[in-house]
C-alpha cells in the first residue's frame, strides 16, 4: 500500500505544476479582460434587438441594426493602424497597448451610456450611431486585448491567458444574457 505513495506524491506535483501558470497574474489579468470583452458584444448583438422591439420599433429596422455587428467581422481593416500608431498624451503615461485599451473602454462607456439614454422610437438615428459605436469600440478593445495578451506573456502562458480569456468572455456572455 505505501509503495505507490511516491508515485502518487508525483502526480500531485505534475498536476500543481500544470496548473501554476493559471495564477499567474498575466494569466488572471486575461480573465477580467475577457469579460469586460464579452460584456458589449451581446448589447449589440441580441439586447439591442429586444430592446428595440419593445420600444415599438418596426421589425424591418431592427434587421438594419443586425449591420452595426459587421464591425466584429471588419476589424481586421483599422487592426494594423491600431498596432503602429501610438496615442500622443495617452501613450507616453500608459504605454501603447494600456492608452488604445483606455481609448476604447472610455468609447465603450460612452456609447453604453449614450444608448441608454436616447428614446429608439424617437431618435432611431442617434440610437444606430451609439449601437455603431458601442460595436466599433467593443472590436477595438478586442483588437488591443489580443495584441496586449500575445506582447504581455512567455510562450508557455499563452494557451492559458487564451483559456482564461475565453472563460471571462463566456462568463460575461452568459451574465449579460
Amino acid at each position: 500500500m505505501f509503495a505507490h505513495r511516491p508515485f502518487f506524491l508525483k502526480v500531485i506535483q505534475n498536476i500543481n505544476s500544470i496548473f501554476e501558470v493559471y495564477r499567474l497574474g498575466t494569466v488572471i489579468r486575461l480573465l477580467f479582460l475577457g469579460f469586460s470583452a464579452g460584456l458589449p458584444i451581446l448589447l449589440v448583438f441580441s439586447s439591442l434587438s429586444i430592446w428595440l422591439r419593445e420600444a415599438g420599433v418596426e421589425r424591418a429596422t431592427i434587421g438594419f441594426f443586425s449591420w452595426v455587428s459587421l464591425a466584429y467581422a471588419m476589424k481586421w481593416i483599422w487592426a494594423p493602424a491600431i498596432d503602429q500608431l501610438t496615442l500622443p498624451l495617452l501613450s507616453r503615461k500608459f504605454g501603447r497597448r494600456r492608452s488604445w485599451l483606455l481609448l476604447a473602454q472610455s468609447g465603450l462607456v460612452l456609447s453604453i451610456v449614450a444608448m441608454a439614454m436616447i428614446n429608439p422610437k424617437e431618435n432611431l438615428y442617434l440610437m444606430s450611431l451609439a449601437a455603431l459605436g458601442v460595436a466599433f469600440f467593443s472590436a477595438t478593445q478586442d483588437i488591443v486585448i489580443d495584441a496586449f495578451r500575445i506582447e504581455s506573456g512567455s510562450d508557455k502562458q499563452q494557451a492559458a491567458m487564451a483559456a482564461t480569456y475565453q472563460i471571462g468572455y463566456r462568463l460575461a456572455m452568459i451574465l449579460a444574457s
